[in-house]
């Protein structure tokens, strides 16, 4: 595949995967809305994750993913661990944001955007034989598209802020 190809195809996997749980919440409303984290507190007294990142934005994203794969003609695993270290690096952004006290969706600029990407890419690096430029360049595609599309999703009323 030549390397610009695969590069925006892994982009829109990316927006694809982190747009799911978002199109999902707006669709599905407070149906299966159920926390990951169960409302629990971290020691500090902050929740684990927050409200907002539940088994249903969970379970989008994987399906996403995992329907992404299958017309990249990716195997099977490489789409549910793509997909899966997607929201590991979108939990690991709320977990931290948690514990700098910022309230859910609010805007932590790079913490939002590169775990969410950069996670799966370096997962999967090998596997799709990716060179470090790559996944840096694709990161760095990743963080601008959300920036740009953010505003636009919220002016259209799909997401609840404008970032």
């Amino acid at each position: 595949m030549q390397e610009w190809r695969l590069e925006i195809l892994l982009l829109l996997w990316l927006v694809c995967i982190n747009g799911a749980p978002i199109l999902l919440a707006r669709w599905a409303g407070q149906k299966f809305n159920h926390p990951i984290d169960g409302n629990r507190l971290f020691i500090d007294g902050r929740p684990l994750l927050g409200a907002s990142k539940t088994f249903r934005g969970l379970a989008a994203a994987l399906c996403v993913s995992v329907v992404m794969g299958m017309l990249f003609a990716m195997p099977l695993g490489v789409s549910l661990m793509f997909g899966a270290l997607s929201m590991a690096g979108d939990m690991t952004s709320s977990f931290i944001k948690r514990r700098l006290g910022l309230a859910p969706s609010s805007m932590a600029l790079g913490l939002d955007q590169i775990p969410e990407a950069l996670f799966p890419l370096l997962g999967c690096q090998a596997f799709l034989a990716l060179g470090n430029t790559q996944v840096a360049l694709i990161v760095l595609a990743f963080v601008a598209v959300e920036l740009l599309l953010s505003p636009i999703l919220f002016k259209l009323g799909v997401r609840a802020t404008p970032y």
